[in-house]
């Protein structure tokens, strides 16, 4: 589901390990008709993606990391600002030289989705034939879709096959899609704090968000743009909600326990009392709804409820992973109750009784959700440890 806004600038695997430097985007630009899973074709679409490393003669140690929710494709590096302020991307603590996806050994294509509002075609985008934003009437997305126009992208790269096809969250859904569309496209599938389908807990919490959306009075029916204004309060309510999921109890209480940032519990006082955790969330969907795009974040949310792996497969995840060729890392998180380890042990059990390799860890940790994109010692060392054995592997091809 990605992801909080805890940056990670300060971060003892990020900038003291290196940071790959200064990156740019690039586009691709797809000028043929594109039919959407849900019978709509796209005119064409352009995505925006970014590389680090270098393409080997071979193209055989291409990495594909796929983002969740509110993810981009800056996943990894700087961008450098006038103000002086570096944007870091939301994994570079482990995109980098010497890092878990070392992009000594790798080279690492990361994307904005179609539906985007971080450049790639999506709401925000002019439709040609009304001549106006997209807006509501953009397409509903499927994982299948945007696994689909990755593969586009793939072939536009000059790539065979990736090494890796690697997402957490939403970009977990991402990656084990394209084991079972396009097996023979992937030698590994990295699974990290995902599921093969959303519980209904999970749908609830979604559905809740797209109502604060929708209930925004400058929602406008998703037409907002054409009335020059945005609902600001019903996304950063919605972000709110899923801020509050991603993070365990134990972190919350840790980072902020009952402080007070202003007002006071003294008697006769009338002054509004805030708790530090208040103040947070609300500055965190502030800063959230300036930077993100409403029909987009509806977009998302519909992609992760309608996600379920095995429904094409007689309701059989087993079944569905017959048709996947790569070997498998899945991870998971202690205090992760978003999606929690069982969801993480559901797959694995499927892929055993697939008969499929796998490699499975339950990472301890107090972070929650958010544990995939932080610093954790376990979860570093042993994803930097199955991501040697995979470019150990491309070597002996």
């Amino acid at each position: 589901m990605l992801e909080s806004t805890h940056q990670n600038k300060s971060s003892d695997l990020s900038l003291s390990a290196g940071s790959i430097g200064i990156v740019e985007p690039k586009v691709f630009n797809y000028t043929q008709d594109f039919l959407t899973s849900g019978g709509v074709t796209l005119p064409g679409f352009e995505l925006i993606y970014e590389t680090y490393g270098t393409l080997n003669e071979n193209k055989d140690n291409a990495i594909l990391v796929c983002h969740a929710l509110s993810g981009d494709h800056h996943a990894a590096g700087l961008y450098a600002s006038d103000d002086g302020h570096e944007q870091l991307g939301w994994w570079d603590n482990y995109i980098g030289p010497n890092k878990a996806i070392d992009t000594k050994q790798f080279f690492v294509v990361s994307l904005n989705n179609l539906g985007g509002c971080s450049g790639s075609t999506g709401p925000l985008s002019i439709n040609p034939q009304s001549g106006e934003p997209w807006g509501p009437d953009f397409p509903t997305m499927r994982v299948r879709d945007w696994v689909q126009s990755q593969y586009l992208l793939m072939q536009y790269l000059g790539i065979d096959q990736w090494a890796a096809v690697i997402g957490g969250s939403l970009g977990g859904m991402q990656a084990m899609r394209w084991s079972i569309q396009y097996p023979d496209a992937l030698r590994h599938c990295v699974v990290i704090a995902a599921a093969i389908k959303l519980s209904a807990q999970n749908i609830g919490f979604n559905d809740t968000a797209r109502t604060a959306i929708t209930s925004d009075p400058e929602f406008h029916e998703g037409r907002y743009i054409q009335h020059q204004t945005k609902p600001r309060n019903g996304v950063a309510l919605a972000r709110m909600i899923g801020h509050i999921t991603y993070l365990s109890d134990d972190l919350m209480g840790a980072k902020f326990g009952r402080e007070l940032r202003s007002g006071s519990f003294a008697q006769g006082q009338q002054s509004e009392i805030e708790f530090q955790i208040e103040s947070y969330l609300h500055y965190q969907g502030k800063k959230f709804a300036e930077d993100f795009d409403a029909n987009t974040y509806l977009i998302m949310l519909r992609a992760l409820d309608y996600f379920d792996l095995a429904r094409e497969y007689n309701d059989s995840a087993a079944d569905a992973f017959q048709d996947a060729n790569c070997d498998f890392l899945v991870v998971s998180f202690s205090t992760d109750w978003r999606f929690a380890a069982d969801r993480s042990q559901e797959i694995v059990d499927a892929l055993i009784a697939a008969e499929r390799n796998v490699t499975y860890a339950n990472i301890d940790s107090s972070l929650g959700h958010d544990a995939f994109l932080l610093p954790v010692e376990a979860y570093n060392r042993l994803f930097s440890a199955y991501m040697k054995r995979v470019a150990s592997e491309r070597e002996r091809l």
